[in-house]
């Protein structure tokens, strides 16, 4: 798989000759417009998890002649911003149902947020998990209540999630969470199989370095971290390159 970071929680994800493009609301380095334009592929899916600014753009309708699907949480059909985009192409998606054609399958889970988490097996047999805002919201400065909230609901949908297998997590590790940015992601590592782990929702955060602690839960799977948009990197289920 070749993976390119686009900003935020936003990805363009190609395997084989399909393109799945991820919570894309700003690609500033013209990382879809380039591969669209190039045209070596031949479906094109959009997912969006929820519906807000910095995961849903209206800038992906612009992708709507050569779309196959795009495929958005429930809660993405009550916005205005919806109604821009062409009614037959789109699949809305609510928790826990699953969907499929001749290329892909896709299941959703909850979030700790708003919409959906996405597990998407791609036309090789491999499969990619997409968290959106699915993550241990433990702010630091909040209330003890609303701490105690946010690990409840957090654990709560962690429990359809444990044991989990799969090739590659796109999963949270917020730096405005300060000292507790990891508490989600170790959680969620430990508690699943996966073969890789990309870092998500850093934007504008330098480069997240995993602590000891991670990568015992993680068992030392392979890392990736990206900072700047337009960062690529290949995936072969042992490492990124």
């Amino acid at each position: 798989m070749n993976i390119y970071y686009l900003l935020n929680s936003g990805f363009l994800i190609q395997d084989e000759r399909t393109l799945m493009i991820f919570d894309d609301y700003e690609d500033p380095e013209g990382i879809i417009d380039a591969a669209y334009d190039k045209g070596e592929f031949d479906k094109l899916y959009i997912f969006v998890t929820h519906s807000h600014f910095d995961h849903f753009g209206t800038r992906i309708r612009a992708y709507a002649p050569k779309v196959e699907k795009y495929i958005f949480s429930s809660d993405i059909k009550r916005t205005k911003r919806v109604k821009l985009f062409p009614t037959p192409k789109i699949v809305y998606m609510k928790r826990y149902t699953n969907w499929e054609d001749d290329t892909i399958k896709v299941k959703t889970f909850d979030s700790t947020d708003v919409g959906v988490s996405f597990l998407v097996e791609t036309p090789s047999g491999k499969k990619i998990f997409h968290a959106g805002d699915f993550n241990w919201w433990h702010w630091e400065d909040d209330t003890l209540q609303n701490i105690e909230l946010a690990e409840k609901v957090f654990k709560r949908q962690m429990q359809r999630i444990t044991g989990l297998e799969a090739d590659l997590a796109f999963f949270p590790v917020d730096g405005r969470l300060g000292s507790s940015q990891e508490k989600g992601a170790i959680h969620f590592i430990s508690r699943t199989k996966f073969k890789g782990f990309v870092a998500m929702h850093r934007a504008d955060y330098p480069l997240w370095k995993p602590s000891r602690e991670f990568c015992n839960a993680s068992k030392n799977i392979p890392v990736w971290a990206p900072v700047k948009p337009g960062e690529h990197r290949s995936f072969d289920g042992i490492r990124f390159y």
